[in-house]
């Protein structure tokens, strides 16, 4: 019989083991960038000449040499952009003037008036008009409407809306110089500089650019929310302001005219937005021939 003591069993212990701790979960050496680069904390700042010669040298050919291409000079130049549009405005409103002098007429002044700034900007911005036109108009995904948007031929959808957007730019116009030569030429002011104004707007900070090259991408998110509303309020208050010698019934039609000016443009912004994923050159000039045609139709009622 064995007699071999059992060894002693093991007491349990008065305090449970630890549990092992868990690993942590691996992180990325960088976090993920967005599609653009976002803006940094502060607006950039940049000398408002620098700016004006952006806004200029980018939106118009007129002979002002930029020096600066950077963010901080599309910041300064983005707000400058109304600017931009003055002196386009004030140069298609003289043509006109010289052609209602030469006993032109008021449908030829207005033929001219719309000519000079497609002339002025190289019809960079009736070109995006129609590229966009084409793009969103082929109901396609994002990429294959960016992609039609690039080529350099334009289809149907640009055709029309070329069409009717040149017509009704020529007949509103032709209406006001039909009152005088004044009105005529406070339209074609008041068009210039709401078209550019919807690009500043365009421009601020949580819109982003659809591609990663091009002007889109060069001044997406340059402008910050509160500059870009102190540039459009600044802009109703002096389209509303030139009218003054005319009566307070047309103070109140062009500040009218400039804030459906910029609320058309932000519709088309709106949607460009939801459908191409954002902002290139291409939607700033159908931004840019939204905001004056819808101006110059505003500015013929009543």
């Amino acid at each position: 019989m064995d007699t071999t003591p059992e060894p002693p069993q093991s007491q349990p212990s008065a305090h449970p083991p630890e549990p092992e701790p868990e690993p942590e979960p691996e992180r990325p050496e960088h976090p993920p960038r967005p599609d653009y680069d976002p803006p940094p904390a502060h607006a950039p700042r940049a000398p408002w000449s620098d700016g004006i010669r952006f806004a200029f040298g980018t939106l118009t050919v007129l002979p002002v040499r930029g020096t600066r291409w950077d963010r901080e000079a599309a910041h300064a130049g983005m707000l400058c952009a109304p600017l931009a549009g003055l002196a386009v405005g004030l140069c298609a409103a003289a043509v006109g003037g010289v052609s209602l002098f030469l006993g032109g007429g008021a449908l030829l002044a207005a033929v001219a008036t719309v000519a000079i700034p497609a002339v002025l900007t190289r019809g960079l911005h009736l070109d995006g008009l129609a590229d966009t036109a084409d793009g969103l108009g082929s109901g396609k995904p994002a990429e294959d409407a960016l992609r039609i948007m690039k080529r350099s031929d334009i289809g149907p959808f640009g055709v029309i809306t070329l069409l009717f957007v040149l017509l009704g730019q020529v007949a509103a116009l032709a209406e006001l110089y039909g009152q005088d030569w004044a009105h005529g030429a406070v339209g074609a002011a008041v068009a210039g500089v709401t078209a550019r104004c919807a690009l500043t707007l365009a421009a601020r900070v949580g819109v982003p650019a659809a591609r990663p090259e091009g002007l889109g991408a060069a001044v997406a998110g340059s402008v910050p929310w509160r500059s870009a509303g102190v540039v459009a309020a600044l802009t109703v208050v002096g389209c509303a302001a030139v009218a003054v010698p005319f009566g307070p019934y047309d103070v109140v039609r062009n500040a009218f005219a400039a804030l459906a000016a910029l609320a058309a443009a932000e519709l088309l912004l709106h949607h460009c937005h939801r459908r191409l994923g954002g902002v290139t050159g291409d939607v700033f000039g159908a931004l840019a021939e939204t905001a004056a045609t819808t101006a110059l139709v505003v500015l013929t009622f009543g």
